[in-house]
């Protein structure tokens, strides 16, 4: 806007560069492929809009005045940051069109997901990929607010997030399995035993992690339960993270029992570093899952799609 809030049409402002290149009204309008009358309209639209007299009219050629002297560069400089805007503004949007955007859990972005995407490399050509890593709630908040076209993550069939809501697409990827882990004593039995009765020191997960919504809602007789107040928990929560490594780190140094995702702690399990702290019917199975945007996404996203797809499942749920 100029003076007194009128509005600037920037047209006006290539119609002055050509008037200054040719230094003829008639000329420049044609290089402006606009009528001479249109065109000496414009030109004093602008110089109302400076507040000044930009060229000489009775000069032949044109010429222009002191103050047009000195708008002529710094308009051409204006014009010329517009243009490098407007391109990098399109490399950009075509550099984002061309790129996969995932948001994966920490433990996943470690564990599962470079293996799984190496995997795709062989059979699409994928290209750029940016990664966020990340809470089960901060990859939901992506995925919401539309940053990732992608998120990794795992999930329940009776436990719903926030996704589910929202009605986005996933396919089950993988499977995997949260075990009651504990250091080993002296005799390599759990130091902390799920059998043996009594409040049992328990590492949790924080109310951002998706590994912790499943358990509060499979073990409520371990974790307590949001929606009913009333169910008191077995545990004596000692500590709470919503990153399973670092909750693998704290069973190591014996400080509880956490349920952890089989596939973070095989080498501890084949060492002995790590035990199984009950049987089987505290163990809680779990899916690898791929959510996508419900909205159509760029070429390469939907190829990506298709291909981890099975065959005639147009929805994966």
């Amino acid at each position: 806007m100029g003076p007194g809030n009128r509005p600037l049409d920037l047209d006006w402002l290539e119609d002055f560069v050509a008037l200054a290149d040719t230094g003829s009204f008639s000329r420049a309008a044609e290089v402006r492929h606009i009528a001479q009358p249109a065109f000496s309209r414009h030109i004093r639209s602008l110089e109302e809009w400076v507040g000044v007299e930009l060229c000489d009219r009775s000069a032949h050629p044109v010429a222009l005045t002191a103050a047009g002297q000195r708008f002529l560069p710094l308009l051409r400089g204006v014009l010329a940051g517009l243009e490098a805007a407007r391109q990098k503004a399109r490399a950009a949007h075509e550099s984002a069109a061309a790129s996969l955007r995932f948001a994966a859990t920490h433990v996943l972005s470690l564990t599962w997901f470079p293996a799984w995407l190496a995997g795709l490399e062989g059979r699409l050509r994928i290209g750029p990929v940016q990664t966020l890593s990340d809470s089960s709630l901060a990859c939901e908040d992506l995925a919401l607010q539309r940053r990732v076209q992608f998120v990794l993550c795992h999930g329940h069939a009776e436990v719903s997030g926030r996704l589910d809501e929202a009605q986005h697409p996933w396919l089950r990827l993988d499977g995997d399995v949260l075990l009651p882990l504990s250091a080993p004593d002296a005799q390599g039995r759990p130091l902390h035993d799920l059998a043996a009765g009594g409040p049992l020191p328990v590492l949790a997960y924080s109310e951002a992690s998706g590994l912790g919504r499943i358990l509060r809602a499979q073990l409520r007789e371990w974790f307590g339960d949001e929606a009913q107040a009333a169910v008191e928990p077995r545990a004596s929560i000692v500590f709470t993270a919503h990153h399973a490594i670092l909750l693998k780190a704290m069973v190591r140094e014996g400080k509880g029992v956490a349920w952890l995702p089989a596939s973070l702690v095989q080498d501890e399990l084949r060492s002995g570093a790590l035990v199984d702290a009950g049987g089987g019917e505290w163990r809680v199975p779990v899916e690898i899952r791929l959510y996508r945007q419900p909205a159509t996404m760029s070429e390469l996203a939907e190829s990506l799609w298709r291909l981890v797809s099975p065959p005639g499942d147009a929805t994966g749920q």
